[in-house]
């Protein structure tokens, strides 16, 4: 596929090396997570980051509500994704895919709107729809990678076992849906980071890895990583160990992404974090990168959050990644954007 190779291979959409490092090997980009509801802003924030990132990627929950008051699965699809990716491909820039099939900010619960509904990916019937979608947003998208799953290790952990192996089941039936199409498109599903190294709450700090992963999904073509080590314990960027990315990687003969993550500019419970250590960790990451040959970084968030204008649960954890923006609420830049500017102006390999 064209959108491959300039994911995977030179792309001549970067601008000139700046001559602040070497070239890098992977693709660079953001989701379109807006501040806040507000639509000025949002395509504000699409314009502003779009010209630093030759990759975006589309995290986008399973429209469970949509198909379960009646919508074919192929019009929940064209609502939810058909208007952002045709943005995307007018501005060449390749779309890596990622289904969120649970809560993305509670991986103990299932999505919000089959919770609301009385229903479960457990049920051959929501499995059903599931599979209905993948294909449908597939097709709407068209993108280099389709994601599965996100963070299966971390549900695996927090979750019921019965929702667990329904996604395993799904996901395999999936695979057979898109292959038995003829859409030869790479599929992955992500793993948790921190979960492999076992140091989120509730762990006992020992290792993990991610081989049962890689058991249970072994149609993947790719690797996704999910990643936030400043939730994990590590006071400071320069903490994180050199084989933090390779340890879970191994010798696997994967494409890598890291398709979630970054380091938050605000303190949080745990942490006393800083605008200067947000964008150390950024010169940080790179080296990680480059440890496993990484094909692509994304950043969900390429700004701040307005948490106050966002509707959430009590106890909603949304404030934790409030501060994980190249740039405030008001598309201020913070010292970050500096450094991912200067990492992106390092002409692609």
């Amino acid at each position: 596929m064209v959108a491959a190779a300039l994911l995977l291979g030179a792309c001549d959409r970067s601008p000139t090396d700046d001559n602040t490092g070497a070239a890098r090997a992977y693709g660079m980009g953001f989701s379109a997570i807006p501040p806040s509801p507000n639509q000025t802003t949002a395509v504000a924030s699409l314009e502003m980051w779009r010209k630093r990132a030759d990759a975006a990627i589309m995290h986008v929950d399973v429209q469970w509500a949509a198909m379960l008051s009646g919508k074919s699965a192929a019009e929940a699809a064209r609502a939810n994704a058909l208007e952002l990716a045709n943005y995307y491909r007018a501005h060449d820039l390749p779309i890596v895919l990622m289904l969120d099939v649970t809560n993305g900010l509670a991986r103990d619960r299932e999505a919000p709107e089959l919770v609301a509904a009385g229903r479960s990916i457990t049920e051959p019937a929501i499995q059903r729809l599931y599979r209905d979608y993948v294909v449908a947003i597939t097709d709407v998208v068209r993108p280099t990678y389709i994601g599965l799953a996100a963070e299966t290790n971390l549900i695996r952990a927090a979750a019921p076992k019965a929702v667990y192996d329904a996604i395993v089941r799904m996901t395999t039936d999936a695979v057979t849906d898109l292959r038995a199409r003829g859409v030869t498109t790479p599929v992955y599903v992500s793993v948790q980071v921190e979960t492999a190294w076992g140091r989120l709450a509730g762990t006992n700090g020992a290792f993990v890895g991610i081989d049962q992963d890689l058991r249970d999904f072994p149609f993947i073509g790719a690797l996704g990583l999910s990643s936030y080590p400043y939730l994990a314990g590590f006071p400071n960027p320069e903490d994180i160990p050199d084989d933090y990315y390779t340890r879970v990687v191994g010798s696997r003969a994967l494409p890598v992404m890291v398709v979630e993550g970054g380091w938050t500019s605000a303190s949080v419970p745990g942490l006393e974090s800083s605008r200067e250590e947000q964008a150390r960790y950024l010169r940080r990451q790179s080296a990680l990168l480059e440890s496993v040959k990484a094909a692509a970084v994304f950043q969900l968030t390429f700004t701040d959050l307005e948490v106050d204008a966002i509707p959430q649960p009590p106890g909603s954890i949304l404030p934790l990644f409030a501060a994980l923006g190249m740039v405030d609420t008001q598309l201020r830049p913070k010292p970050a954007l500096s450094v991912w500017d200067s990492l992106f102006a390092r002409r692609r390999r």
